[in-house]
Formats: C-alpha cells, sequence, structure tokens
C-alpha cells in the first residue's frame, strides 16, 4: 500500500502524478477486498466505482464540495481516501465507521445515505441554496442505473433541467442494482453504451475549435440545430440536462478530463460512466449479485461464510408450494428478488413474477390493479423501503379494501447496515393503515402457516412481518391471536415475533430468582386482540412489554390503553422498545444491549417492577 498510505485527503489525490493514479486503484480494491472480507458489507458495487471516486477527488474537494452518494453502496473508497483508512477495519462493526456516508461521521459525507433515487433531489436542494446564500462550491450527484428504475430521480431530473444551477450529476452505469435492472431506462442506457468515441471527438474539438471563441459559438449553435432536427434526442437531453458520454469507467484519466470538463460548463451536465460491477475481482465480477451484499468471505476464492436458513428462504419455498394449487398468486419485488427469497418463484413461474426495480410506490399500486381484477398479489420488500409506499399503502389499498399480502422482511433491527435500513417503523406506520391485519411470525413454521392463511383465508391488505436472519429457540406454532406460553402469578411478560424468545429466556431467569412470570406470545399485533392479556394483568397487576420497533405506535402502549379502560388496576409496568426508533449500526445482540432489550437488561426492569428494587 505505498501510495495508499499517503493519501488522507482530496488535497492528497491532487498532489499524484499522473503515473500512480493506476496503482492507487488497484490498492483500493485490495484494501476494500480484505477489509470487507473480515467485516462484511457491499463489495461488488464498490470494486466498480474505484476510478470513478479516485477521478472525482482530483477535480473536487469534498471537505468544501458537496458530492451525493445516492444509495450509498459506492462509498468506500470515498470513505478511504478521506482519513478513514486507519479505522476502515471497524466497518459496519459496533462502534466502527458505518457503510453508508454519514455528515456526523466525516465533513466530506456530503449527505446521508441508505435509500435509493434521492442524491438529484438533494443535490439540487445544495445547490439552491449555494445560490440564494452567494456561496462558492460545487455540487455533484452520483446515481446509479439502478437508482434510475426509482421515481424520486426522475422527479429530481425533470426539476433540475433547465434550471441554470450548475450541477454535475455522474451515472454510474453498470448493468446492475442488486439484480439485474429492468425496466425501459436499462434499455435505453443499453443503447447509449454502444456508441463510439464520441467523448473523444467533444474533447479534440473544444481543445482546437474552442480556443476561437466566435467559431467556437457558431459551429456550436449549427451544431445543437443540426442535432436537434436530424438526430433523435436521449432522454436527458429531453429534460434540458447536458449529455456527456458515455465515457470508460475504468479509465481515471478519461474520467478526470470529463469531469473537470462537465464542471467547467456551469450548467446542468451529467456525465454517463460504463462501469463494471466487481470490477478487478474475478469472482465479484462473475457473481456482482451474489457480492453486492456479503457477509464475511475468504478473499482469496470469495467462499461465502454459511448462514442457517432464514425466514427469507423458507417464505419463499413456501410461496412456490402454495402457488402450485392457487393459480392467482402472483409475485412482486422491488429489485430484491435474492434478498426476499424469491428467486425460485421467478424461476419457477416467471410469468407471475414482477420484479420492479427500486420502485415500492409502484410494487404497491401495480399490485393494488392486479388485486382489483381477481389476483392475490404477494409482495415481498423491506421493511425499510416498504414505508416509501406508505401514500400507497392508504390510497390504493386500503380505501378499496383489496386483498394484498405484504411480506415484510428485515422486520426488527438488522444490524451492521444501520439506521437508514433497520426495519423499526413499520408497527407504527402498517398499524394506522385502516383494513390492516398484521401478523408476527415467531417461527418458521408459524410463518408458513400464516402465509398459507393469508392467502388462502382472509381478505383485505394483509402484513407478515418477520426480521432478517433465523428462528430462535420458540419453534411452535401458536394457535390464536394470543397464546400463553408460561402461567405465573407476579409479572406479565409480552411479546410477539422472535422477540418472544428473549421473554422466554427472561423468564427462566426470574423463576430462578423466585419470580412468577406469566408469558404471553401476540401472533396478530392488528387487530389486536387482549382478552388473554387482560386476563393476566388482573392476576399479575404487573407488565413488561418488549419490542425492537419505535416506540411511537408501539403494542405496549396499546396494551395499556386498553388495560385502563378495562378498568385493570396496575402496580407497574414498563413498556421497552427502541424509543425514536434511530439505531446506529453493530450485531443485532449488539444493539439490544444498547438499547436495553437484551435478557440482562429486561431482567434488571423485572425486578424492580416486582420488587421495587434496582
Amino acid at each position: 500500500m505505498n501510495i495508499l498510505n499517503k493519501i488522507n485527503s482530496s488535497n492528497d489525490i491532487k498532489m499524484l502524478d499522473t503515473s500512480d493514479l493506476k496503482p492507487l486503484c488497484n490498492e483500493l480494491r485490495q484494501f476494500i477486498i480484505e477489509n470487507v472480507s473480515k467485516t462484511g458489507g457491499h463489495l461488488a458495487s464498490n470494486l466498480g466505482a474505484v476510478e470513478l471516486t479516485v477521478a472525482l477527488h482530483r477535480v473536487y474537494d469534498s471537505s468544501r464540495d458537496r458530492i451525493v452518494f445516492d444509495v450509498g453502496h459506492q462509498s468506500y473508497a470515498h470513505k478511504i481516501i478521506t482519513g478513514r483508512r486507519d479505522c476502515f477495519n471497524t466497518l459496519r462493526c459496533h462502534g466502527g465507521i458505518s457503510g453508508f456516508p454519514k455528515p456526523y461521521e466525516a465533513v466530506d459525507d456530503s449527505f446521508i445515505a441508505g435509500h435509493a433515487s434521492d442524491s438529484v433531489s438533494v443535490a439540487l436542494g445544495m445547490a439552491r441554496a449555494r445560490t440564494l446564500k452567494h456561496e462558492n462550491y460545487d455540487v455533484v450527484a452520483v446515481i446509479g442505473d439502478g437508482a434510475l428504475t426509482g421515481g424520486l430521480a426522475y422527479e429530481g431530473l425533470a426539476n433540475v433541467g433547465g434550471c441554470d444551477e450548475p450541477i454535475v450529476i455522474i451515472l454510474n452505469d453498470n448493468g446492475m442494482s442488486i439484480n439485474s435492472n429492468v425496466g425501459g431506462m436499462a434499455k435505453l442506457l443499453s443503447r447509449e453504451r454502444i456508441k463510439p468515441g464520441y467523448i473523444n471527438f467533444k474533447r479534440w474539438y473544444r481543445r482546437t475549435v474552442g480556443q476561437i471563441t466566435p467559431v467556437y459559438e457558431m459551429n456550436h449553435k449549427l451544431k445543437e440545430a443540426l442535432k436537434k432536427s436530424i438526430l433523435p434526442s436521449n432522454l436527458f437531453d429531453s429534460m434540458g440536462i447536458y449529455y456527456l458520454g458515455p465515457v470508460d469507467g475504468h479509465d481515471v484519466e478519461q474520467l478526470e478530463t470529463v469531469i473537470r470538463w462537465a464542471k467547467e460548463m456551469r450548467t446542468t451536465v451529467l456525465v454517463h460512466v460504463i462501469s463494471t460491477k466487481g470490477k478487478g475481482c474475478e469472482y465479484a465480477e462473475k457473481h456482482p449479485d451474489k457480492y453486492h451484499g456479503v457477509g464475511k468471505f475468504n478473499p482469496v476464492t470469495g467462499e461465502l461464510q454459511k448462514s442457517g436458513t432464514s425466514f427469507s428462504a423458507v417464505f419463499g419455498k413456501k410461496l412456490v408450494e402454495l402457488s402450485q394449487k392457487n393459480k392467482n398468486i402472483v409475485a412482486i419485488t422491488a429489485a430484491m428478488s435474492s434478498g426476499t427469497g424469491l428467486n425460485d418463484f421467478s424461476e419457477k413461474y416467471p410469468e407471475r413474477f414482477f420484479d420492479v426495480g427500486i420502485a415500492e410506490q409502484h410494487a404497491v399500486s401495480m399490485a393494488a390493479g392486479m388485486a382489483k381484477q381477481g389476483l392475490v398479489p404477494v409482495v415481498a420488500i423491506y421493511s425499510s423501503f416498504l414505508q416509501r409506499a406508505y401514500d400507497m399503502l392508504i390510497h390504493d389499498v386500503s380505501l378499496l379494501n383489496l386483498h394484498i399480502v405484504f411480506c415484510v422482511d428485515r422486520a426488527g433491527l438488522v444490524g451492521s447496515d444501520g439506521e437508514t435500513h433497520h426495519g423499526v417503523f413499520d408497527v407504527d406506520y402498517l398499524g394506522s393503515v385502516p383494513g390492516m391485519t398484521i401478523l408476527c411470525p415467531s417461527s418458521f413454521a408459524e410463518l408458513e402457516q400464516m402465509l398459507d392463511t393469508a392467502i388462502n383465508e382472509m381478505d383485505g391488505p394483509v402484513a407478515i412481518r418477520y426480521p432478517r436472519g433465523g428462528e430462535g429457540t420458540y419453534k411452535a406454532v401458536s394457535c390464536g391471536n394470543t397464546e400463553t406460553l408460561a402461567n405465573g402469578s407476579d409479572i406479565t411478560l409480552a411479546a410477539y415475533g422472535t422477540m418472544i424468545n428473549t421473554m422466554l429466556e427472561l423468564s427462566d431467569w426470574l423463576a430462578k430468582d423466585g419470580i412468577s412470570a406469566e408469558v404471553i406470545k401476540i401472533s396478530q399485533i392488528k387487530p389486536l386482540i387482549t382478552d388473554d392479556i387482560i386476563t393476566s394483568l388482573n392476576k399479575t397487576k404487573r407488565l413488561l412489554t418488549a419490542e425492537d420497533v419505535c416506540e411511537h405506535g408501539c403494542i405496549g402502549n396499546e396494551i395499556l390503553t386498553i388495560a385502563e379502560e378495562a378498568g385493570v388496576s396496575l402496580e407497574g409496568s414498563m413498556i421497552c422498545s427502541l424509543g425514536d426508533g434511530i439505531v446506529t449500526h453493530g450485531s443485532v445482540s449488539e444493539l439490544y444491549k444498547d438499547c436495553c432489550l437484551d435478557p440482562g437488561s429486561l431482567y434488571k426492569k423485572a425486578v424492580m417492577l416486582v420488587r421495587g428494587v434496582k
């Protein structure tokens, strides 16, 4: 790492000779592979953006200029370059640096990232602030072609086009998001990729004829008039955005030249960069989807650490089984077929599988149209991403009480991806949707049963929320909306989902201390049927609930309200949740401890409730 060890800022990058740039990119790639193999993270996307990142830092000063990364899956080289090389081994670890841009981490991270398609809108806001405040800095949006499947990207592009704000938009086009890109934009960009060395001619033209200002201006006007009358314009031209490209995304010198040119034009410019996801790493290049987001792996062979069966996999397998009998079932996802366990379904029933790209709002509205015409859509989306379609859940689904099954993956804390990816708000926002039924399986077997019931026996919108990863010690199937798993007289412990495992462990700890705990598992949190809970509270007079969701809208508060209305006189209660829901990154067990949802913390709270001592 002879060159990389000298790089601590954008200014250090600028001091390098051009002959050092290619070796630097090689060192960056090796450094990323070595570290991500130990911590896990987003590999292929970051490897594909190394040269682009180096070129950006050659042109811009990230401590002053604003480089807005879309999603943030391509920000590792940026973090390494801007002073975080020596702590990069803590990537995504508890107390370490985040896997996404975070302004609180460094001034070079201009904006938070984690969800797709917002970079152009954010960049335009920053540019307009610059103009209104008469400040002097440049604004760049770095967006991938996958993010262009999201509608917000087009809202931003439509507004930025022709607005005369100097902004450079870097379109990093690698033909992938997580799964291969779908839709019309993917086809349009594939046509742009086959154009010959147009950009090289433009460089020569500007360098020679551009020196003679009157001739250049006359020729430029003539050229633009001819282009508009003869050549079909691309989407960006039509939006009033000056298009440059395509450019080789792995040629640092060419990238630097074109980006510098775009900056100097002082208008809205889109630079179309063609890159290879996983570049420089054979196994990541061959299987970019497999190495998009990874756990620990062998950096030499690429062999991934094996993980056990997950709720996602169980869901996917059961859906295939149910679809053999019910021909009306269709599956919809938003660029997450592998992550949500739908790969087998897509292969078995390709005509009934719909990947809409990073377009959760469209996914829900399309599902509504399907349901209205008699199909049974099963929409599998991560909890954190489904919140983007909140309006559609109410307007397009709830008002007509349409039968759609939402399989809400990654519910609760997800671990190392942090606050932008934790699924901690869905109980609140799904609970506010009129007519929505919310089911919370605690085991694989329960997920299978709930999916069958939701599809074949229920009406209206149904959400089944389940966590990332596998099941715990509880592997049974509950009968009814609530079930008493352990009888007790001193305190009622209530929970749903896999949090019931913590409550069962807590019950055992309390029993050893002479405290008798009644454990109630809730399978359906909306509508919440509280008869068993009220009966228990009349006996124990004390309540402790534990939920890995935000406090607002949590079930514990609803239980307290119902108990008060039922005239239950409680001697004490503790509603344990994640507070405002903003939780950092780290392993789930570490985060539970931080948020006092681990067995040890809950034990202290339960003892205090029963005995009045800490």
